[in-house]
């Protein structure tokens, strides 16, 4: 299937690892045109080196107001539109209600939360017909997973701004959707799994729980994300997609 990924531009964030740097991958594998951002310019820019021509790597802090504004303008100055944006952010402090500090919620709520919001209304005012804005959130969107308290409380949130904004950008043609990945093999996944004190138990304990018995992978998170942001999925807005190998076992 062509996905219609051809010279079409997005940004794509926390994408110097991870799940963001699997969807860059696909991306730009698929004929995108892809600014992959990351907190430490350098890695950025090594990022988007591994990825060819068809990339460009900018330091960017979600956390940072004026980070918005610039993406769009990089995407537009580089390559001279933007199709959509994948706002992808690293996962906050883990921890409970009780130990979590007021420190933890504030920093996590500038990062997950302001700053993808942030990011989602700049790059919607540049998008026209077939454009894009998609969130990389978490399973916790549908149930609280333990020990991640302000993921859970952030991370559901995000969700119902995403679908508010589903129906506000829908008449312009312009779609709104939320990945969903639970445990997919990536570097902040094994660090949850550390937590627990015994690393491969609790690796095993998860896989018990998914039907296909295995973790996914980054480039199995990274084609789902290509898919959705891609023409292919163009009558695909207001969704939150499980990534998860049937982990939910919800409708």
């Amino acid at each position: 299937m062509d996905l219609g990924l051809k010279d079409r531009v997005y940004i794509v964030t926390g994408a110097t690892r991870g799940l963001g740097l699997a969807a860059a991958r696909e991306l730009a594998a698929d004929g995108a045109k892809v600014v992959l951002t990351g907190r430490d310019r350098e890695r950025a820019a090594a990022a988007a080196a591994g990825l060819g021509g068809n990339a460009v790597g900018v330091g960017a802090d979600n956390a940072d107001p004026q980070s918005a504004a610039r993406l769009v303008a990089a995407a537009k100055e580089h390559f001279g539109r933007l199709d959509g944006i994948l706002i992808s952010v690293g996962g906050p402090a883990p921890g409970t209600a009780a130990d979590n500090t007021d420190e933890q919620w504030t920093a996590a709520f500038e990062t997950v939360f302001l700053g993808a919001v942030r990011l989602a209304r700049a790059a919607a005012a540049e998008l026209g017909e077939s454009g894009v804005v998609a969130f990389v959130l978490s399973g916790s969107v549908h149930e609280p997973i333990p020990g991640l308290t302000i993921s859970n409380g952030l991370r559901p949130g995000l969700a119902g701004f995403a679908k508010s904004l589903s129906v506000e950008l829908g008449p312009k043609g312009v779609r709104v959707l939320g990945l969903l990945p639970a445990r997919i093999d990536t570097d902040r996944v094994r660090e949850l799994d550390a937590l627990s004190g015994d690393a491969a138990a609790a690796r095993a304990a998860n896989e018990a729980r998914i039907p296909l018995r295995r973790y996914g992978t980054p480039e199995e998170f990274g084609r789902t994300a290509a898919f959705m942001l891609s023409p292919a999925a163009s009558y695909l807005t207001g969704v939150m997609l499980p990534v998860d190998g049937g982990f939910r076992h919800g409708f």
